[in-house]
């Protein structure tokens, strides 16, 4: 399991906010590789992360933006069977509840919850097979500035996003109405999550009123604020990645070991 917990290895500050005030929301992002050494290199040609070491031992990594940690990497795809894959992670103020609203709404629990300190964790898929995390405890020190440093937003492409909505809205507390829960809109043909104001996820099942597309193979797409999309679409290209697809302001990337992911300009919310 891709499990950099969202202060592992970092000083205890008190400005942490815990997922009991800020919940529903992506509060990480996590890639699971299988060369630890390959993936660092990629991802500091291309992004321009540097990286220190993890609680959870010598395979787990800490990726940071401009001294702020942004994602955790897991070099575990080999040794634990699983897919090299990028997983965003929602805030929860509990672990167990969630988890027994997607089994109850026909999700499944792929591993946890688990205790990682300060914190507990689990890994889940939705009902359309679209794998997520969920995270319970204190988030990245400086919450703000993780806001700042870390993905745009978070995209999940789907068959039917009303009805992935509905699920994550049940199993997250979406648009609940609670202090601190994210708001749900219907902009463009997407459903538009809101955190704080601040776009933070979409969820889109093709064009409006058409019928669900049984060849779409659910998946949560991250995307990564940078000043240079051309550049880090040539740098990726460069360090044995590839690009999938890209404009003006948006690259479909893929790394060296497989795993896609999305660079977004930052004039782009």
């Amino acid at each position: 399991m891709n499990q950099n917990a969202p202060v592992s290895g970092g000083p205890r500050r008190r400005d942490v906010v815990s997922t009991h005030s800020v919940f529903g929301a992506p509060c990480w992002v996590s890639l699971t590789s299988r060369d630890l050494g390959a993936t660092q290199d990629f991802y500091s040609a291309v992004l321009g992360w540097r990286w220190r070491g993890a609680k959870l031992g010598e395979h787990f990594r800490i990726a940071l933006a401009d001294g702020v940690p942004v994602a955790g990497i897991a070099a575990v795809a080999a040794m634990w069977q699983m897919a090299v894959a990028w997983t965003p992670y929602f805030a929860v103020p509990d672990a167990d509840i969630a988890v027994a609203r997607a089994r109850e709404r026909g999700g499944t629990a792929a591993v946890g919850p688990l205790s990682f300190p300060p914190g507990r964790a689990a890994l889940l898929a939705d009902r359309d097979g679209a794998t997520f995390g969920i995270w319970q405890g204190e988030l990245v020190g400086n919450w703000e500035a993780w806001r700042r440093a870390a993905p745009t937003f978070v995209r999940l492409h789907t068959r039917d996003a009303f009805d992935s909505a509905i699920f994550y809205g049940e199993v997250l507390d979406w648009a609940s109405g609670k202090p601190g829960c994210c708001e749900v809109e219907y902009e463009g043909g997407e459903v538009v999550l809101r955190s704080q104001g601040d776009i933070v996820a979409r969820i889109d099942s093709g064009a409006v009123e058409s019928a669900p597309d049984p060849s779409v193979r659910p998946h949560w797409q991250i995307h990564f604020a940078v000043a240079d999309v051309a550049g880090c679409a040539r740098a990726a290209e460069k360090h044995g990645g590839s690009v999938l697809s890209e404009d003006e302001d948006e690259a479909i990337l893929r790394d060296a070991d497989g795993a896609q992911f999305t660079v977004t300009s930052r004039r782009t919310r």
